[in-house]
């Protein structure tokens, strides 16, 4: 028996559903990046994290904006019409997820930025600390092309 087809693929129709409605949700780093240097119009980038995060390293161009502040803050920081991506350390938070809820309370098009800051920093992108310094680490081979160059997919 195989452990992948024990329970059968969906049907093409599920399939379509389901998948175009994860990438509605979703986005991942290479393309925060890409958008962030296209200087994309109307995209922000919120850090849910702590300070002591934020200030240990964060997505350059991003803002800092705590989960349990998203309500009281949100729209003096945040134009309506903004989408908005958010993100926290990794994929094994789910930090993103519960600051993309608020977003979505409060009214704004939302998405999880998946991977988190580890993937952002991991694939090698521009990191701001609470020094202020720009640095761009070393790309991890096993999650990004060492090139620099996105994956192409």
């Amino acid at each position: 028996m195989s452990a992948v087809t024990a329970v059968s693929p969906a049907g093409n129709a599920a399939a379509l559903a389901h998948f175009a409605a994860r990438l509605s949700f979703e986005t991942d780093v290479s393309d925060v990046a890409a958008d962030l240097a296209a200087a994309v119009p109307g995209l922000v980038v919120v850090d849910s994290r702590s300070k002591e995060s934020w200030d240990q390293g964060h997505v350059e161009g991003a803002l800092h904006l705590p989960t349990a502040e998203i309500g009281a803050r949100a729209a003096g920081l945040i134009p309506g019409e903004a989408t908005v991506v958010t993100y926290c350390w990794g994929p094994g938070c789910n930090g993103a997820t519960r600051a993309a809820l608020e977003f979505a309370r409060l009214g704004y098009r939302v998405k999880e930025m998946i991977g988190g800051f580890e993937y952002w920093a991991r694939e090698g992108f521009p990191v701001e600390t609470g020094a202020g310094t720009v640095t761009r680490h070393p790309v991890d081979a096993l999650t990004a092309p060492v090139s620099g160059i996105a994956c192409a997919c």
